[in-house]
């Protein structure tokens, strides 16, 4: 990770990395907890594997849905890592406007799954832009979104 250009969260989750993981990979509870709340998710393509598409969709107050990510997974290691850039759309379709690559990753920990996201931009622009748009407040929400629904045994 290189400070100037990259931003961070992590957390433990006092649940297995099967729980955590799951939550990741299960479109149903993806849209639990990939956007911050109230706002709503819908998940659109979920293909979790190598060139797969990851599309999202959010809608505020009964609106519309408009659009929220269009990715492609660059690197999928099960229960321990996933790798999403929206540089590429599903196919290793070039994006019109990449912005961010994303990695995710999960450890054993005593108390559950050490759950650490790097977001990893090519300009220090784009990592203030990302830092102003809230980059802290919008992923630390939606990592304790996913800690309670990841924490609560279903």
């Amino acid at each position: 990770m290189t400070a100037e250009l990259d931003l961070e969260v992590s957390r433990i989750i006092k649940a297995p990395r099967d729980r955590v993981w799951n939550a990741w990979v299960d479109p149903e509870r993806l849209a639990q907890w990939w956007i911050p709340h109230p706002i709503t998710c819908r998940v659109v393509s979920l293909e979790v594997q190598p060139g797969g598409a990851f599309v999202t969709e959010m809608r505020e107050d009964n609106g519309p849905f408009v659009p929220h990510l269009s990715a492609c997974f660059l690197d999928v290691l099960p229960k321990e890592r996933i790798v999403y850039t929206n540089a590429l759309t599903g196919g290793w379709r070039p994006a019109a406007n990449g912005f961010v690559t994303a990695i995710i990753t999960l450890a054993d920990h005593p108390d559950g799954t050490h759950y650490r996201a790097q977001a990893l931009h090519k300009s220090r622009a784009d990592r203030e832009k990302h830092e102003e748009l809230g980059f802290h407040d919008g992923w630390g929400t939606v990592v304790d979104q996913l800690a309670k629904l990841a924490e609560t045994k279903t």
